[in-house]
Parts: C-alpha cells; structure tokens; sequence
C-alpha cells in the first residue's frame, strides 16, 4: 500500500505552500513562486534555484507531480505540476496539525493581541 499521509509530517513551511499554492490547480514554476508569495504574504520567499529542490523533493515523494503545457501557446520549456492525491492529503494532514499548534498557542494565552 502507498505511503500514509501522516509519515510525512511535519511539512517544511515552502513545501506545505507549494502544496496549497497547486491546490488552485497546475502551475508552472514562477507563478508557484510567486502564488507562495502572496499567499504567504510575503513570509515565505522562493529563489528559483531552492524551488526547483523543493520540487524534486516533493516530486520524490510522490506529492506533486509534471504535467504538459496547458496551452499550445505556453513556452514548451515551462514545466507545469500538479498535486497529487497523497499530496492533498498531506496538505491536509498538515493543515489539521498546525490547528493543532494554534489551538495550544492560543490556550497559553500566546496570540493575544493578535488578529
């Protein structure tokens, strides 16, 4: 059977991004970067060189994987990707575990004065 969604947590901050950025459906490299950007606010900043490890690494793990081109009009050399069903799950493993931390930040009295 494959691998369980949970023996891959904790995510690493860029991965757990990438993951949600794909949810919006495939994408190629520079608008994963910049969709992390914005959904990050800014928190979490991608260099393409470190995106592309990331990538392979979750590619590795069977989270995302390569799809082609959208369009005819695309640059053949964008590589687009998609997530994969264990990817979502993971995603949303990962999710339910920091709900998990905010709630205990939240009972120690750790966001106060926060929005």
């Amino acid at each position: 059977m494959g691998q369980d969604a949970d023996q891959l947590l904790p995510l690493r901050p860029a991965d757990f991004h990438i993951l949600v950025a794909l949810l919006r459906g495939d994408l190629h490299g520079y608008a994963i970067m910049q969709q992390v950007g914005a959904d990050s606010e800014g928190q979490v900043a991608l260099e393409l060189g470190s995106l592309y490890r990331v990538i392979a690494r979750l590619h590795g793990a069977g989270l995302i994987a390569p799809v082609r081109a959208r369009k005819a009009s695309d640059d053949p050399r964008r590589r687009y990707y998609r997530i994969t069903a264990l990817g979502r799950e993971t995603a949303a493993a990962e999710a339910r575990r920091l709900a998990g931390v905010v709630r205990l930040a939240r009972a120690h009295r750790l966001l106060e004065g926060t929005a």
